[in-house]
């Protein structure tokens, strides 16, 4: 059912948020299709990721100390990045004891595998599509994708809860 209401919904605004951009109703058309069954299609890939990742992550944490190590890694060796690792360890160091024992839990990142995905996906089929208005196209996708799977998610573990009480 998600499939169908995120079909209907995106092609409606594609249609609408193309047709600002151009007068060619072919593009405009195609481009509300091609939008409107990528959504569909991955509202259905995201939601079976989705539990996959949840089912996987649901008794793990994260602890707080290793999350800006991870961050920094990604632009290890920029001036900007060696300042901001510095600050921040030098502020986990004269906090440790109370960050060491705070945990966040590993499922409140779940929803970011698949939102990652989704969104690069939508860019990249559209840039294939030369879809006219891309940002204005895709945005509330991947926008309106993070609130479903954060709300999926918290249903999810609302059910998991249950069924282990």
């Amino acid at each position: 059912m998600s499939a169908v209401v995120a079909f209907v919904f995106y092609f409606s605004w594609t249609y609408w948020a193309n047709s600002l951009a151009t007068d060619d109703l072919g593009l405009i058309l195609r481009s509300a299709l091609v939008q409107g069954t990528l959504s569909g299609s991955i509202t259905i890939v995201f939601t079976l990721t989705l539990e996959k990742v949840v089912q996987r992550f649901n008794s793990h944490y994260v602890s707080l100390l290793f999350v800006v190590p991870i961050l920094c890694s990604v632009y290890a060796n920029t001036k900007q990045n060696i300042a901001i690792f510095k600050t921040f360890n030098h502020a986990l160091d004269n906090a440790a004891s109370r960050i060491a024992s705070t945990k966040i839990s590993g499922v409140l990142l779940a929803p970011l595998i698949p939102i990652g995905m989704q969104g690069s996906i939508a860019l990249v089929v559209n840039l294939i599509n030369h879809t006219p208005n891309i940002l204005l196209t895709v945005t509330p996708s991947i926008l309106f994708s993070a609130i479903y799977g954060y709300v999926y998610t918290f249903t999810l573990l609302k059910n998991n809860a249950k069924a282990i009480a």
